[in-house]
């Protein structure tokens, strides 16, 4: 009877997060590269073992998700990680200072203020060192013009993730070998009855905080060609070549002309 019930929870787990994944991913969540994938209530991310930080992480968000009270950014070492898998809190210290980074969060914390869950977006899985003009200039911005989107009533799902195309820096203080991305991208999905747009970005951590988000529109073809990633690997045929070939498909509604 035990091993019954053990083997019926272990089931039960297994579906939830299974939903969760769909819930969280569009079409699928993206394959092509090696790590440990986390599935969580708000988010799924892939871990690199040794880059230290996540492949890609994917989300959906919501009118219900956001527009929550503040939230606080209380650094924590994934817990569903091992120790040689990830960073912890002290591995950031003096990174500003030295390189000139912000503990940067790819599922974004504004985007799940409203979350019950929200203190998983503070785990470092999460996070990676983003330049300051870059995570407080054209990244947030564009982060920013996804919510404004969402307040019209309409939901979208987002992969974002890290590239590794020239160094950047290493964290003065970390303890571990780390890669520190180069730069990152963005895909916004949105699915109407049946009608897919799509937006891709690419963004340098060299950006300036000036910088206008809009000029780093690429299609997500482009994405997939410099990540190794299939985005959207359920999507196929005529609508996977329009939607992964197309710039800007969501570019109007993202603040871009």
């Amino acid at each position: 009877m035990k091993r019954l019930v053990a083997v019926s929870l272990a089931v039960s787990f297994a579906f939830s997060a299974f939903s969760a994944a769909a819930e969280n991913c569009v079409f699928s969540c993206p394959i092509g590269l090696n790590g440990q994938t986390i599935t969580r209530s708000i988010y799924t991310l892939n871990n690199n073992p040794q880059t230290k930080f996540a492949n890609w992480v994917a989300y959906h968000v919501t009118p219900e998700t956001i527009d929550g009270p503040s939230r606080s950014r209380n650094w924590k070492a994934d817990p569903e990680l091992s120790e040689e898998s990830t960073l912890e809190p002290n591995d950031y210290k003096g990174a500003w200072r030295s390189i000139g980074t912000d503990r940067g969060h790819q599922v974004p914390l504004a985007s799940f203020s409203n979350s019950p869950d929200w203190r998983e977006l503070n785990y470092l899985s999460n996070i990676t060192p983003q330049d300051s003009d870059l995570n407080q200039g054209p990244w947030v911005k564009l982060e920013n013009a996804v919510r404004s989107f969402v307040r019209t009533g309409q939901d979208v799902y987002v992969v974002s993730g890290p590239l590794y195309e020239w160094f950047f820096a290493s964290l003065p203080d970390a303890d571990e070998i780390h890669n520190i991305p180069s730069g990152y991208f963005k895909v916004i999905v949105t699915e109407i009855n049946g009608l897919i747009e799509a937006s891709a970005f690419i963004m340098q951590q060299s950006a300036a905080r000036s910088d206008n988000y809009c000029t780093t529109q690429v299609t997500i073809d482009e994405v997939e060609a410099r990540t190794g990633l299939n985005i959207m690997p359920v999507l196929s045929g005529e609508t996977e070549v329009h939607v992964e070939s197309t710039i800007g498909g969501l570019a109007l509604q993202l603040g871009c002309s």
